[in-house]
């Protein structure tokens, strides 16, 4: 059964009480973005004490410096002021699940969806697939400290991304709510 028509109910309740929110600025009213996971179990309005209209936050599979997270990041700065940066990563993340050849692997068979046992992901589905998997950089994870380094580092280095921005890279520990700090990362993204 669709949940649309839950969607569309929550977003008429929404809507009755919008108010003045229509009255919000188009800059984040606290300067700074985040960057981070798509995973159901985080909310970054709430493990950062976020309101509407404070902050912007982009997502993504893993929470990577993928280059559409690098766009946003950009057109956040240079068109609406954003003057500091997060990278958050999660413990227990589903990128750290399978590598590129698996996943490559798995669209290869079947376009259905994989099912998650003691071994990893496998395919439960009939063809056909499709190798333009082959083709995607899946940014997976094997280390959560080291990849938001890595992202890190990724931004800092860009040619758009001005050497003013500080960059702060964590962990959002699942299991406790509580941001981590990796110091490495801060570290790659202080300003200059």
């Amino acid at each position: 059964m669709s949940v649309l028509p839950e969607v569309i109910a929550a977003n008429a309740e929404y809507a009755a009480s919008f108010g003045d929110r229509s009255e919000l600025a188009l800059p984040p009213a606290r300067g700074f973005a985040i960057l981070t996971c798509m995973d159901a179990r985080l909310d970054p309005a709430k493990y950062a004490g976020l309101r509407e209209g404070d902050a912007h936050v982009i997502r993504n599979a893993g929470g990577r410096a993928s280059d559409d997270a690098i766009r946003s990041f950009v057109i956040s700065y240079k068109l609406l002021g954003t003057r500091e940066w997060f990278i958050i990563h999660h413990s227990d993340c589903g990128m750290e699940f399978f590598t590129d050849e698996v996943i490559r692997g798995l669209l290869a068979n079947s376009l259905e969806t994989a099912a998650l046992g003691d071994q990893g992901f496998y395919d439960v589905g009939t063809g056909p697939g499709a190798r333009e998997g082959d083709y995607i950089d899946w940014l997976t994870i094997s280390d959560q400290a080291t990849s938001v380094t890595e992202d890190v580092r990724r931004v800092r280095n860009h040619p758009l991304v001005p050497a003013r921005i500080p960059i702060y890279g964590y962990i959002y520990d699942v299991k406790s709510g509580l941001l981590l700090e990796v110091p490495t990362a801060t570290e790659v993204g202080r300003a200059s």
